[in-house]
């Protein structure tokens, strides 16, 4: 980690509303349910984070203390419940992504949600800027897209137990993402309609076009952008970013294999060892 990161992340604890106490709290709990099988048996009584800003708070506390596990991060995820709400999102790190098709090594999740999703990589650097990144800079920075299937998990006994700000702080659910071919023509690809399809096991579970509640994904890319580097770790050419998922989410049990289908994109595969 940069020096540049490390008092980006400090500021960004001081300067937010976030209770210090509950961050610390909940931030010990996540890493110790990495730790543990079975996840966390239940949070400390009461604790509940107050907005957006104690989540990222205890993101970055936890992303800081898995840099030496997991890797540095190399990525992001972004979605939006509508295509007008504000954007969210969490980092990702080395460990927990893959490229082409994949048999996940055993114990990496304790749930296995899958979701298909559009991922796109990120061919410049985007750093801190005080007029910020725009569109047509942000479009100019992508290098590739690329179908996914992003797994869904929790360090919690089970999913949505807890309340959104929880769930968000324990890194927006991410288990693992899984990465096929991509394509340089990313523009030639329009999510909002391309059709999707999730086979599980041979069996066609989902098949629609589009699906992904945010809308175009392209306004995720920009907020995040700006939001990445507002938090000291901003995208870099390599980085990939994965935009909300087209299809729900699909919880499997182990020995599953997963399909994922987008438009012309090539197709990914998943093995849930």
């Amino acid at each position: 980690m940069t020096d540049t990161m490390e008092s980006s992340l400090s500021r960004l604890d001081e300067a937010g509303p976030a209770d210090d106490e509950v961050v610390g709290a909940l931030s010990d709990a996540l890493l110790e349910a990495r730790r543990v099988p079975g996840g966390i048996a239940s949070l400390p009584e009461g604790l509940s984070l107050p907005d957006e800003a104690a989540a990222y708070a205890v993101q970055d506390r936890v992303a800081r203390s898995l840099l030496g596990s997991a890797g540095p991060v190399l990525g992001w995820k972004v979605g939006a419940a509508t295509p007008d709400a504000t954007p969210f999102c969490a980092p990702l790190h080395r460990a927990t992504l893959f490229f082409g098709d994949t048999r996940l090594p055993a114990g990496l999740c304790r749930v296995f949600g899958a979701e298909a999703e559009i991922v796109y990589r990120i061919g410049k650097d985007l750093p801190f800027r005080s007029d910020g990144w725009d569109e047509a800079a942000v479009r100019d920075a992508i290098a590739s897209a690329h179908p996914a299937i992003e797994i869904f998990d929790t360090r919690f006994p089970r999913p949505f137990l807890y309340s959104r700000l929880i769930h968000l702080a324990d890194q927006g659910n991410h288990g693992a993402l899984v990465i096929g071919s991509g394509i340089t023509d990313w523009a030639s690809l329009h999510p909002v309609t391309e059709p999707v399809r999730l086979i599980v096991d041979g069996e066609v579970r989902m098949a629609h076009r589009g699906g992904n509640s945010a809308g175009d994904p392209i306004r995720l890319l920009v907020w995040l952008a700006n939001h990445a580097a507002g938090r000291g770790m901003p995208l870099k050419a390599g980085d990939v970013v994965t935009t909300g998922s087209m299809t729900g989410t699909e919880f499997v049990p182990a020995g599953t294999v997963v399909r994922v289908e987008i438009g012309a994109l090539a197709p990914v595969s998943v093995t849930i060892a």
